[in-house]
């Protein structure tokens, strides 16, 4: 209830600008903005919704699209191909850096966005998993890059941290928009933006993001903190605490 009015408000705040303005103006909100990872943590459904304020509240005859998008903390990543040697053993053989990978990324829209826009403006937006820029530090041949490329978003694909829905959002009465995301339980931590893109005639008119911020609490978040923050001391305790409990399996097993 507490959201509901407090979107009504944003939506009241925003209204007298949006008259002014000769583009329409975007009013996007989250269903959650802090998302908390627990032992027990398996997912959570994010709901990302919103309204489009037309100047004088009068909409285009034309119509309009809606794009969200979700991108989490990105990170360098250098992806391996393997290489089968005499038949039977496989070994690391070229390799490609990426200097920024995102650690989730799922975009959805009110259309697929090869109907709503052209490869160039999706590119210039980074819209759609094939338009991702990863940066690759590597001046490799360009079929190469792409079979990289690819591999690294098949294989994140697979692992349900980058995804891509063309049929997701919905839209009522040309004003209202909403669409459910979902965020497995291996998502990263970190600081996450969700961005919406309303699109008419093939253009980005107006663009509005949010901030989302996953962490973990309780004893997940005190054992990775103290991995990153002491390292040193984690892996000693980590080894001493592995070495204790094949001591102790074996001497109840030798008791028995």
């Amino acid at each position: 209830m507490k959201r509901t009015l407090l979107t009504m408000a944003l939506l009241i705040m925003a209204a007298p600008a949006a008259s002014q303005s000769r583009d329409p103006v975007l009013v996007p909100d989250v269903s959650n903005r802090n998302i908390e990872i627990k032992y027990s943590f398996t997912g959570e459904d994010l709901l990302l919704f919103g309204a489009i304020l037309y100047p004088g509240g009068r909409q285009p005859n034309e119509r309009a699209d809606i794009v969200v998008v979700i991108k989490g903390p990105t990170n360098a990543i250098r992806v391996r191909e393997k290489q089968r040697l005499a038949g039977t053993v496989w070994v690391n053989a070229e390799s490609v850096r990426f200097g920024s990978v995102p650690g989730y990324y799922a975009v959805a829209s009110s259309r697929p966005i090869s109907e709503i826009m052209d490869e160039r403006t999706a590119a210039i937006y980074e819209l759609g998993l094939a338009n991702l820029s990863l940066s690759p530090s590597a001046f490799a041949e360009a079929g190469q890059l792409q079979r990289f490329q690819r591999g690294l978003v098949d294989l994140n694909r697979r692992l349900g941290l980058f995804s891509e829905d063309g049929s997701t959002v919905e839209i009522t009465d040309g004003v209202l928009y909403r669409a459910r995301i979902a965020i497995p339980a291996r998502v990263p931590v970190g600081r996450y933006t969700a961005e919406t893109y309303l699109v008419q005639g093939g253009r980005v008119l107006a663009v509005a993001s949010r901030d989302i911020d996953i962490q973990k609490t309780g004893f997940d978040r005190a054992v990775a903190q103290a991995a990153e923050n002491y390292g040193l001391f984690y892996g000693l305790l980590a080894v001493a605490l592995s070495v204790g409990m094949g001591w102790l399996g074996g001497w109840l097993f030798r008791n028995r």
